[in-house]
């Protein structure tokens, strides 16, 4: 049989072995924060840290161009990262103005800034320029377990998640590749496997309401 191959085997173990030290780390980060996530009361004990302050916007910013009432996104987005401590992805612009005789008599616009544990919301009145900022931090328990789901914490680690997964599969199956030649160990850990997945399977549909 090709898996109980000495090549396919020696190319098992070794892979068995480099993909389970690469993602040691990794798979004890997934761990722990499982049981923050399924233990909160346990854990996220502290109340989030708010921080609050205005500063003024630019009329060049506020307005993308003369006789058009709508803020310039990207040149506000660069302004505020110069000015601020602002971080995370930020949402689109929620504009709402109100025009009476090519004048603005009403005008405001709002954005977020969402990361992991990390939250920001920007309010600019578009007549004055004022900013008013509000920045809320839910703790390193909160960041950890955004990273654990994925939540707010952009694409790059989204596709972090996706290869570590993919990697964890295959360190299980070269796992089974190599419980493959042993014939009483393959058929006790089949016991083990089965009895775990029955067991599974009871807690969930006896348990879970």
């Amino acid at each position: 049989m090709l898996f109980k191959s000495k090549g396919v085997q020696t190319w098992a173990r070794r892979l068995h072995i480099y993909v389970s030290m690469a993602l040691l780390a990794v798979t004890l980060f997934f761990a722990l924060t499982g049981i923050t996530l399924n233990r909160p009361e346990l854990f996220e004990r502290s109340e989030p840290i708010i921080q609050q302050y205005t500063l003024t916007i630019p009329s060049q910013i506020l307005f993308e161009r003369e006789g058009n009432f709508q803020p310039n996104r990207s040149a506000l987005l660069d302004f505020l990262a110069q000015e601020t401590e602002l971080r995370g992805t930020p949402s689109a612009l929620d504009v709402y103005t109100e025009v009476e005789n090519g004048e603005l008599v009403l005008g405001e616009f709002s954005l977020d800034f969402k990361g992991p544990g990390y939250n920001a919301t920007v309010f600019v009145d578009m007549t004055t320029g004022v900013a008013e900022i509000e920045i809320t931090h839910y703790g390193i328990v909160a960041q950890l377990n955004d990273l654990h789901k994925g939540r707010n914490s952009g694409d790059t680690w989204k596709w972090f998640i996706d290869i570590t997964a993919v990697l964890m599969v295959f360190f299980v199956l070269t796992g089974v590749c190599l419980l493959l030649p042993k014939k009483k160990t393959f058929r006790t850990s089949m016991q083990w496997m089965s009895l775990g997945t029955v067991l599974s399977l009871v807690i969930y549909f006896v348990a879970v309401p």
